[in-house]
């Protein structure tokens, strides 16, 4: 995955003028096939395993049937984290391999890219949410395509805290895995997001969903009709990501850092 330096300031013609050139074209495609991919198959898993525990639809109690098949859970967590890290590879080189609102607005509030361009990105992945969970619904022959919502012990605050801490996890590693400072990670930097995001779900899912990713929630919520609860997984995702942005590049690894300063940090460290 690449990060790419932060953007010269520019004006705002310029910016939707860069926001229309051929590669960015193909940038909002591969967004679009990536994040097709990514929910087909997390939201096909849940809907495949049998007590659809990371959305828990029927009863909203905490954790209803857990013990009874925990494996439920582990399956849409692996389903999760292979769904990720081969959606960002797949896309990394022509778009960054975001696959994520909440990585978008965190690239954008770092700087990282142009609101116009974030965007497009947007849209490009919102629709991708919704198209996957269209195919799901009528491939399915009108099986209920699972939404997420929060456990009825949960307040929205609590809900919307948790998902902004696990997606503060997600976007932090998006950004250590993909910065070009670093050495080059390869296939290592999709996975490592990857296995963050599928350990997320196994430590939140029957809390929250787990959901880190506003477009993952948004395609189901418009093929089911119900937006309840639909405010957590946008506010806390966006902030946390936020903060995971501008922790990276200002407080842990800023960009003005001499190069011998980053070469030592990354020496004792092991990278």
């Amino acid at each position: 995955m690449l990060i790419v330096g932060k953007m010269a300031p520019t004006s705002l013609t310029a910016r939707f003028q860069q926001s229309v050139t051929p590669a960015s074209l193909r940038a909002y495609l591969a967004e679009f096939i990536s994040t097709f991919f990514y929910v087909f198959a997390v939201v096909g898993s849940a809907m495949a395993s049998s007590e659809c525990l990371i959305w828990v639809c029927m009863s909203g109690k905490l954790l209803p049937d857990a013990a009874a098949d925990p494996s439920s859970l582990v399956i849409v967590a692996i389903a999760n984290a292979f769904a990720l890290s081969s959606a960002v590879y797949i896309a990394a080189n022509a778009s960054g391999g975001h696959v994520n609102p909440a990585v978008t607005f965190g690239m954008a509030v770092g700087g990282h890219i142009n609101v116009p361009t974030a965007l497009f990105y947007w849209i490009s992945q919102l629709l991708a949410s919704v198209m996957a969970s269209i195919f799901l619904k009528v491939t399915t022959v009108g099986q209920h395509v699972p939404t997420y919502t929060i456990a009825e012990e949960m307040t929205g605050f609590g809900a919307s805290l948790l998902e902004g801490v696990m997606t503060f996890g997600l976007v932090y590693t998006v950004y250590a895995a993909g910065d070009p400072r670093r050495s080059s990670l390869g296939a290592i930097g999709p996975l490592a997001i990857g296995l963050m995001a599928g350990a997320n779900v196994l430590a939140a899912g029957p809390f929250s969903g787990g959901s880190m990713n506003p477009a993952c929630a948004f395609g189901p919520a418009v093929i089911a009709g119900k937006f309840k609860n639909q405010a957590v997984y946008w506010v806390g995702p966006l902030i946390g990501a936020s903060v995971a942005g501008l922790l990276y590049d200002n407080v842990v690894f800023p960009t003005q850092a001499p190069d011998s300063v980053r070469r030592g940090v990354s020496e004792d460290v092991g990278v």
